[in-house]
């Protein structure tokens, strides 16, 4: 019988079957591999429950079914989603915005190992400079030390020194006894031949340098058999290194090893940890590789200095007391004349620098410790800033809360933020060390590398070829996806979700694998409209090696570039879910979503027919010029909906966040991070507060959930403690809590789940068995307002909750907000950790908007687009309209072009990122700066606007 040969040849297509994770509605969707395909709808609607709680979360499950299960048992295992099939799958990469570290030590140099290529170009390459005379350090073999010393010292007497202490302290007795038992008759001690004798040595308080005589001969061509023997002993006695010392006492160094000829210092060879600021050999020993140190803030330890002493001018002390440290004080009062009553701020501050930072003259301290027994004690005091300093140091790294609130950061006055030690900073490669380019941003840093061969040695060249190769492969990569302004020394904690996540697409792109699924979150975020065409190539060439790239992603320009396209909706939440349309893009325009009617202009977010003219008051900053700023003076004008616009790295986040933000923080609420330098800032007196309102989470723990953050949940226990029930049981509000003992149930303490742990499978969350996901106990739940329990009502919806509550005031503001920023589709006990970036967000921008304000508010927003639909932008955009009505100023940091066209008064920066940005190319209405040529932000909201650009 002929045996049958079946095809199976390659799927065409993934294919998800009776998807259920989350809001999913068990649906079916297909779409074709190796293309770019986008997945947009509402936020919310179920876009990252498909490819990143689907798609993924089954890739990755698949993946680590490929350990035995002794090997799952100790790496943990994944989750099965809920989804009936997945087929046609390739091994998945997430290129998520949660994933760069939040550790000080990693920056975008380590992250994509530009810097770690840049360690092995110095450590093989680089050039040694003496950090004394500034000299180029030399190495010698023996034989040109030998040649050196026979030409230089030709027909003179001289000295061969062997040196064995270098700046040093000691009696030396011991060496003294041991170099005279060796035979040798002299030795060279600071300066001066001395003869070896019995018992020798030297004044042990003193610093010495003592050298061994090996030999004292003069050089000619006769004596060259014993020069070199004397050479070779010298170089072997003092493991490599030789002084001479001509007949006028003028001593000369050579070295096998690096040294400067000068001064005679010498650095270990190099090697890359050398240049690592995370390794003991290269890190600063000051700020141990940070660039910063923790120091005492004397601002903290005196808040208010219209206070006195005793009574708690000092904060650390608190108010006078019967205790050592307060009599200290009270004896350097009278020593130096200043009274502990009178306003810190009234004593001279050459006295205040003694109470601070002490001094060392003895001062005598009387204890009283009754009116027969006083003691006298003989004490020098070392100041309060000290004292707090031992209190850290003692610490280590657990400071207390209570020192905390005294530290602030300061740049490492050792290493000045280079985070190098001092050898490692002077190794250069065409005239530059390794800081100096960790320094550059990405732009000038490719045009440094370009032509750098002409510029180095013909050895040098031969080292460095295959280095030199990857840098500026990976340099390109980040160019491609729009990341010219970072430098490589910019931390990873300091980087927005789309700048982290747009490096590890680099990377990925720089690994030029095939057959690979990736997917992504959004990686348009704090994009420029310019650079997103970079983005979309970048995603197109990770396509073209052989990749499915599955984007999930609200940008109009992908939608249209991509190749098919999944919309999810018709809304959010419970109300989404499904697939709404699927197919090419123009196959998806022909059909009549949300999405696409904002795409053909059925819908749009219509420009106000007037600007607002503001309340004629304005807070001005003057002169900021932190990182890339150019002496930037700025005016706000209060009233109004401001935008800050330009490019990615034109120094938008530096004027806002880092230096306006902690400036504003500071004055009203004694905020300790420091702005970044400015010079002045004017009409302080013209707001009330500020409020920075950003896409941190609004907790860290499954615990915390909408209801508990905007403080409605408060305002619930508060209703269910009124009921009748509740009063004849005698129940207070912590019955109603799931966070203390009382109401809650103990079996699961209130998490309404048990986790199951399964050795070598993932653990398994299961609805706790004594109270059925419930999270309180049968009395609790027993208490009912209009039927519904307190678990009810953490299992209600937003929208439901507002019809629910609409008779109890206090309630009814709160969730009303909540949904009027289109949060409908949460649940008031939904975890915090479930919720994304923009929807943190608009939970802290809802606990705003329900508080009653004064209206001289000054907020501040950076992309609160970030993750929305062009629906919901609508619905942001009507709420922060709204706080402005009421008279508040809101300052938005944007990219979107939808924001942009609406605000009030626009201040653009640029012209380019980074070190071409840093100024202020416009400010005032948004027609205006549609006209300005040198804006790029300008040009594409000409067009967004119908705008004539002249």
């Amino acid at each position: 019988m002929a045996e049958k040969t079946i095809d199976l040849g390659e799927q065409s297509e993934v294919e998800v079957y009776g998807a259920r994770v989350h809001n999913l509605k068990n649906i079916d969707v297909s779409f074709p591999r190796n293309q770019l395909v986008v997945v947009t709808g509402l936020s919310g609607s179920g876009k990252s429950s498909l490819a990143f709680d689907t798609i993924y979360a089954e890739g990755q499950r698949r993946y680590m079914e490929t350990f035995s299960a002794y090997s799952r048992q100790f790496m943990g295992g994944m989750e099965r989603p809920d989804v009936d099939k997945v087929s046609g799958l390739s091994p998945v990469i997430a290129i998520e915005q949660k994933t760069t570290s939040k550790n000080p030590r990693s920056t975008v140099g380590t992250i994509t190992e530009i810097y770690d290529f840049m360690r092995l170009l110095y450590a093989r390459a680089g050039e040694a400079y003496s950090y004394v005379s500034g000299q180029k350090m030399e190495r010698m073999s023996e034989d040109q030390i030998m040649r050196t010393i026979a030409e230089k010292f030709d027909g003179q007497p001289l000295n061969i020194l062997a040196p064995v202490v270098k700046g040093r302290k000691g009696h030396y007795r011991e060496l003294f006894e041991q170099i005279r038992k060796q035979g040798y008759l002299k030795v060279y001690v600071d300066g001066n031949i001395m003869d070896v004798e019995p018992k020798m040595q030297v004044d042990r308080y003193k610093i010495h340098d003592i050298d061994i005589v090996v030999d004292r001969l003069t050089v000619s061509e006769k004596d060259s058999k014993r020069l070199h023997t004397s050479v070779q002993s010298a170089l072997k006695t003092a493991k490599g290194i030789i002084r001479i010392a001509d007949k006028d006492n003028n001593v000369s160094y050579f070295s096998k090893f690096l040294m400067d000829p000068v001064s005679g210092i010498s650095y270990d060879e190099p090697q890359p940890n050398t240049f690592s600021f995370n390794s003991p050999y290269g890190a600063c020993d000051k700020c141990d590789g940070l660039g910063y140190i923790f120091v005492v803030d004397e601002s903290s330890v005196i808040p208010n200095p219209k206070l006195s002493i005793v009574n708690g001018g000092l904060a650390p002390l608190g108010e006078y007391r019967e205790t050592w440290v307060f009599q200290v004080l009270k004896a350097l009062g009278k020593k130096y004349d200043f009274s502990l009553s009178v306003p810190i701020e009234k004593i001279p501050r050459e006295k205040l620098d003694i109470i601070l930072n002490g001094s060392q003259e003895i001062i005598s301290v009387a204890v009283e410790y009754n009116k027969w027994n006083v003691q006298n004690y003989q004490v020098t005091f070392d100041g309060i800033i000290r004292m707090l300093e031992e209190q850290q140091e003692r610490k280590n790294e657990d400071v207390s809360d209570d020192l905390e609130a005294y530290r602030t950061l300061k740049v490492c006055p050792v290493c000045e933020g280079a985070r190098l030690k001092k050898e490692s900073l002077h190794f250069k490669v065409s005239e530059k060390n390794i800081f100096e380019l960790a320094t550059m941003d990405i732009r000038t840093l490719q045009d440094w590398f370009v032509g750098i061969e002409d510029r180095l040695t013909e050895r040098q060249n031969v080292i460095a070829r295959e280095i030199l190769k990857e840098i500026r492969a990976r340099i390109g990569f980040l160019l491609d996806v729009g990341l010219s302004y970072l430098t490589l020394d910019r931390t990873a904690r300091t980087l927005s979700g789309g700048e982290a996540q747009r490096i590890r697409l680099a990377t990925q792109i720089g690994s030029q694998l095939m057959n690979v699924m990736y997917i992504l979150d959004e990686p348009s975020i704090g994009l420029h409209q310019r650079d997103n065409d970079r983005l979309i190539n970048a995603l197109k060439n990770l396509r073209d090696l052989g990749n499915t790239v599955l984007v999930v992603e609200h940008d109009k320009d992908m939608i249209l570039e991509a190749d098919y396209v999944i919309d999810m909706g018709p809304a959010a939440g419970v109300h989404g879910g499904t697939v709404v349309a699927e197919g090419t893009p123009q196959q998806l325009m022909a059909m009549h979503t949300l999405t696409t009617s904002y795409i053909n202009g059925e819908r749009e977010i219509a420009i106000p027919k007037e600007r607002r003219k503001g309340n004629g008051k304005s807070v001005t900053l003057k002169k900021a010029t932190g990182h890339n700023l150019k002496k930037v003076t700025v005016e706000f004008p209060l009233g109004k909906l401001i935008g800050i616009t330009g490019v990615s790295g034109s120094g938008k986040s530096s004027l806002i966040t880092e230096t306006l933000y902690p400036i504003l923080n500071h004055h009203f609420f004694r905020a300790k991070k420091q702005p970044l330098p400015y010079d002045k800032i004017e009409g302080l007196e013209n707001i009330d507060k500020v409020i920075e309102i950003d896409q941190t989470p609004i907790g860290r723990t499954p615990r915390s959930n909408p209801a508990t953050y905007t403080g409605v949940f408060s305002d619930i226990r508060a209703l269910y403690v009124q009921l009748p029930e509740s009063k004849i049981r005698g129940y207070k509000p912590g019955r109603f809590s799931f966070n203390v003992k009382g109401g809650r149930c103990e079996t699961c303490q209130g998490a309404g789940q048990k986790v199951i742990e399964m050795n070598f499978l993932p653990d398994v969350q299961v609805p706790c068995e004594e109270c059925g996901g419930k999270r309180y106990n049968r009395e609790t739940l027993e208490v009912r307002y209009r039927g519904k329990s307190i678990s009810d009502v953490l299992d209600m919806s937003i929208e439901d909750a507002t019809v629910f509550f609409e008779h109890i005031p206090a309630i009814y503001r709160k969730v009303k907000t909540l949904n009027d920023v289109g949060l409908g589709y949460i649940t008031l006990g939904q975890s915090s950790l479930t919720l994304s970036g923009g929807e943190a967000q608009r939970v802290k921008l809802s606990t705003e908007l329900s508080k009653k304000d004064t209206g001289n508010t000054f907020y501040i927003l950076d992309e609160p687009t970030t993750g929305l639909h062009f629906e919901d932008i609508n619905v942001l955009l009507g709420v922060l309209q709204q706080l402005v009505d009421k008279g508040n100023t809101v300052l938005v940091i944007e990219h979107n072009l939808d924001v942009i066209k609406v605000v009030d008064h626009v201040i653009d920066l640029g012209p380019e990122g980074g070190s071409g940005g840093g100024q202020i190319l416009y400010k005032g209405t948004p027609e205006g700066l549609c006209k300005i040529k040198e804006s790029f932000t300008g040009k594409f909201l000409a067009k967004e606007m119908g705008v004539k650009r002249v």
